[in-house]
């Protein structure tokens, strides 16, 4: 046995547990030294060297003996499913129900399809199942069970990562579709470079872990053709795609009134299957737009006007303000009034929303580990001690916290490597915000200096151009340069015109946000400065938050509000 290469991947570190090397039993590592101190010496768990897997008979978990490294993947633990000596094949129920969707036994064996019991969580019970083996190199990653009631389920703890993904290595172009079933349609037409997401789609829902796990199987592609479903949820995954992967090497495919591929193979045969992936079109050439090529959207607004904004989950605020991606926010303020806390709480409220993950270009958020202990914070709701290392909710806060934001860390920023490095994160992370916090020290190299009005301009265009291009919500903290005290010798609230650029900043952007403390009364007032479209929010709006420290977050808390009496006209 190796320990450089195990089943294929790049050993990181050995044996990480520091067990006993080439034992094949002994203790757990993730539940011994919890145990009563009589037992925390048996040996209770099972060691597979060659695999690289530990199995627990007391708290039943399965756990890697190694740490491993491969391009393009997740650095997370996954469990791998037992390949079997030789695979089962199909029975002759199961390949006539296959026949009549238009599959042929050779295609099953082609691709491994099986058949087997299965435990479903749906029903509860073991069921006949169909199995789809879900291979890289020749490892198997994953497996996904139907059974007859059209119940699915992936192994549990297994790595995501796309059905019949060798299928596209020594092409420069593959097919993706949404399905399994699809995939075995394409393959029946004679199209063999056909790849599907392993969890079909759904309504804003934009973490694709498979690619993220996949993405370096696509890097040497031309092109991309995406044949997903015709319904929204499959429309709205083909956006996705073109966002992360790019519209250049992007083609799109008409079913003409087929829901996918399979139905497609079913009513017009493989043949027809073929000639319409071969026919598919390249997505609109960007920076030209025709009625035609927006004409759903204008449907969408005679039907129902603005589409609601995004919200953070926080009801005062989400009254006032409201936003969508391809734009870009200014968050100003006084400092040491929680501009970059609110703007944490705002992207995690997005997160918690609608799954967006978040890039920070933070200098001034510094040392990352307490950024990323505040982040913990918020999703916490609550300050975790030195008890919590390791306790459940722990591992779930730190993985959720790990697997949704990330931290741009560089030694010198500035603007076009802060952007480069957001474009890869869209591509490899999925990445809906970026924070760029704050914007006097993520300088721009190519701007000039003396003149600061087209410093400022030229710096929020490239903003806007990168939010539109990758459809990105992006947040820039922005310090006023000059305050004022008030004749009640407190500081003045700041303005967009405050910032340095002036009235650029308010012209250029899409909203505007104030931050601003009330030592005295213990309290943080937000304010609407600017708002792109009057359906998203109110200029001049506010909302106001006691800071709770524990868990780091706004807490809303409304003044009350004074009865008057109406006047005779109202």
């Amino acid at each position: 046995m190796s320990k450089d290469e195990i089943n294929g991947f790049l050993v990181d570190k050995f044996n990480q547990h520091n067990l006993k090397e080439g034992a094949a039993q002994g203790t757990c590592p993730l539940c011994s030294s919890d145990r009563k101190p009589k037992n925390q010496k048996l040996q209770c768990a099972s060691y597979d060297w060659e695999r690289g897997l530990g199995t627990c008979h007391n708290c039943d978990s399965t756990f890697q003996l190694h740490t491993y490294q491969r391009k393009g993947a997740s650095e997370k633990i996954y469990v791998r499913p037992q390949t079997p000596e030789q695979f089962n094949e199909v029975s002759t129920n199961v390949e006539t129900w296959f026949g009549t969707r238009g599959i042929s036994k050779q295609t099953l064996s082609d691709l491994q399809v099986t058949e087997g019991s299965e435990w479903m969580p749906q029903t509860t019970k073991n069921e006949n199942t169909i199995q789809f083996n879900y291979f890289m190199g020749d490892q198997l990653i994953n497996i996904k069970y139907r059974d007859g009631r059209k119940n699915f389920k992936l192994y549990k703890g297994a790595e995501k990562v796309f059905y019949n993904i060798n299928s596209v290595v020594g092409y420069d172009w593959c097919v993706v579709v949404e399905g399994e079933m699809d995939v075995l349609a394409l393959h029946e037409a004679g199209i063999k470079n056909a790849i599907s997401v392993p969890n079909g789609a759904t309504l804003n829902s934009n973490n694709l872990d498979y690619l993220d796990n996949c993405i370096d199987y696509l890097d040497d592609k031309v092109k991309i053709v995406l044949a997903v479903d015709a319904d929204d949820a499959g429309q709205a995954l083909r956006q996705e795609f073109i966002r992360r992967l790019g519209a250049e090497v992007c083609f799109l495919v008409d079913f003409n009134g087929q829901k996918d591929a399979n139905e497609y193979l079913v009513e017009n045969g493989a043949a027809a299957l073929r000639d319409a992936i071969h026919a598919a079109t390249q997505v609109p050439l960007e920076g030209v737009t025709t009625l035609y090529d927006i004409q759903d959207e204008v449907k969408e607004f005679v039907k129902n006007g603005f589409k609601p904004g995004f919200q953070i989950g926080l009801e005062n605020f989400d009254r006032i303000f409201s936003t969508y991606t391809g734009q870009f926010i200014t968050v100003t303020g006084i400092p040491s009034s929680g501009k970059s806390d609110f703007v944490d709480q705002m992207v995690v409220g997005y997160n918690n929303q609608y799954g967006w993950k978040t890039a920070f270009a933070s200098p001034e958020n510094q040392p990352t580990y307490l950024h990323a202990h505040k982040l913990m914070r918020k999703t916490w709701q609550d300050m975790p001690n030195v008890n919590d290392i390791g306790s459940d909710k722990w591992k779930q806060v730190t993985e959720k916290v790990n697997d949704n934001y990330f931290f741009i860390d560089m030694d010198r920023y500035t603007l076009e490597s802060v952007l480069r490095k957001g474009a890869e994160l869209v591509k490899r992370k999925g990445i809906k915000c970026l924070v760029i916090d704050p914007f006097n020290k993520v300088r721009d190299v190519d701007c000039k200096t003396e003149d600061v009005n087209r410093y400022t301009m030229e710096y929020l265009t490239k903003i806007e151009i990168f939010a539109k291009k990758y459809d990105v919500l992006v947040f820039i903290v922005a310090h006023p340069t000059k305050m004022y005290k008030g004749s009640d010798g407190k500081i003045e609230e700041p303005t967009m015109y405050n910032i340095k650029g002036g009235g650029e900043w308010y012209d250029a952007s899409y909203h505007g946000l104030l931050v601003h403390r009330d030592y005295d009364a213990k309290t943080t007032k937000v304010k609407v400065l600017k708002v792109k479209f009057q359906n998203l929010g109110e200029n001049g709006a506010e909302s106001h938050f006691t800071w709770e420290p524990k868990s780091g977050s706004f807490i809303p808390n409304e003044p009350a509000s004074v009865e008057v009496d109406g006047l005779p006209w109202e």
